[in-house]
């Protein structure tokens, strides 16, 4: 029996984490043990606590509770707290998943006691080391010994940084194993999708039809906290919602940033406007249910990004750079940063010519099962 501790701290890591541990209960019941430390890094119930019940999540065996804080601080909190959970457990090996602080403080926990990381999500780079996820991605890539590429992409990232192809056992630190998986939130995606219609009742609740609505997200704090950036986003929504129904599930984050930099003139213009509908932060299942049922998605989120391809829709990014290039290349989306111009005629392409080929480049559904092969073989 090889035993695992999974690190999960912010949303989007809670839902990754839901289908290795679905792939375990299923298929490897009796040869993985899989313990789960929540660092606490989000905390707010409906954007972290909710997800353990409505996708049937085992609960953390742990919670560190650090709360948010400068990154400095909360990273360090959460090494403390790895740290000694992992020396209590002696697991076989840490799983990490993506580019949070969670991760980062992971990795440096479990590679100073010389506990194997596996690393989910491995290999992507926006190449904007401005971003805290990239060095966090990139520190954490370099820690790990089996490392789990989502795309092909991502793969080439890794041998093009040293890592080497077709790497002989036995494996560790020092000569880690790479691997083009497949994405573990396309199995989620195929496994969500129909509870979701099953279960979700937000189209209901705010009076929207499937098809007749653009998704909106924003978060990031390049775009929130930076005043020329968000008001030019909301300025290319206002212009949009002259013509399409607009739905923004609102990031605390966002929300709070609005009242803070965003001119009074243009906070009532947002609210005077019927076809910009603002809504509070949304569980995962309600949140898959408007991407499947939208018609084009706009955001900054990495995640909504590739769900976006999952269920065929075009997306506008509103960042400088993608961490999923393959979806750009594939003429599903498009970069448009803060740009209102770019965002305005990004938007116009996409009404007149919508893409027509989602290509299957996230793996066959079975990422997390083929992850937890490797682990009983590896390590």
């Amino acid at each position: 029996m090889k035993k695992i501790v999974t690190i999960i701290g912010a949303r989007p890591q809670i839902i990754k984490a839901a289908a290795l541990s679905r792939a375990i209960k299923n298929h490897f019941q009796n040869k993985i043990q899989e313990i789960i430390v929540h660092t606490g890094q989000h905390y707010d119930a409906n954007m972290s606590e909710i997800f353990f019940e409505e996708l049937n999540i085992p609960k953390p065996d742990y919670n560190l509770n650090v709360g948010s804080g400068k990154h400095g601080e909360q990273t360090a909190k959460m090494i403390q707290g790895i740290e000694e959970i992992l020396i209590n457990e002696k697991p076989d090996a840490l799983v990490l998943y993506g580019d949070t602080n969670s991760t980062l403080a992971g990795a440096i926990a479990a590679s100073k006691i010389h506990i194997p990381i596996v690393h989910i999500e491995a290999g992507l780079r926006s190449f904007n080391k401005r971003m805290p996820e990239e060095i966090n991605r990139i520190m954490c890539d370099h820690a790990s010994t089996l490392l789990f590429s989502p795309t092909s992409t991502g793969y080439k990232n890794l041998i093009n940084e040293g890592f080497k192809e077709l790497e002989e056992g036995p494996f560790h630190i020092d000569r880690p194993k790479v691997y083009h998986s497949g994405d573990v939130m396309y199995d989620n995606s195929l496994h969500f999708s129909k509870m979701a219609k099953e279960q979700s009742s937000i189209l209901v609740d705010e009076n929207l039809e499937a098809g007749s609505f653009i998704l909106g997200t924003i978060h990031r704090d390049n775009n929130t906290d930076i005043p020329e950036r968000l008001t030019a986003i909301f300025e290319a929504l206002l212009e949009i919602a002259k013509e399409q129904k607009i739905i923004l599930p609102l990031h605390p984050r966002t929300k709070k940033k609005m009242n803070e930099v965003l001119s009074s003139n243009l906070l009532n213009q947002i609210s005077n406007c019927n076809n910009l509908q603002m809504i509070a932060p949304v569980s995962f299942l309600d949140m898959v249910l408007l991407e499947d049922s939208s018609k084009m998605i706009i955001t900054d989120s990495g995640g909504v990004q590739k769900e976006s391809f999952f269920f065929k829709k075009p997306c506008l990014i509103l960042r400088p750079e993608t961490e999923w290039v393959e979806i750009v290349e594939a003429g599903a989306a498009h970069i448009c940063d803060a740009d209102k111009n770019m965002i305005l005629k990004s938007y116009h392409e996409f009404m007149v010519k919508p893409p027509q080929h989602f290509e299957g480049i996230f793996g066959d559904g079975k990422a997390a099962e083929f992850i937890c092969d490797e682990i009983l073989t590896c390590l």
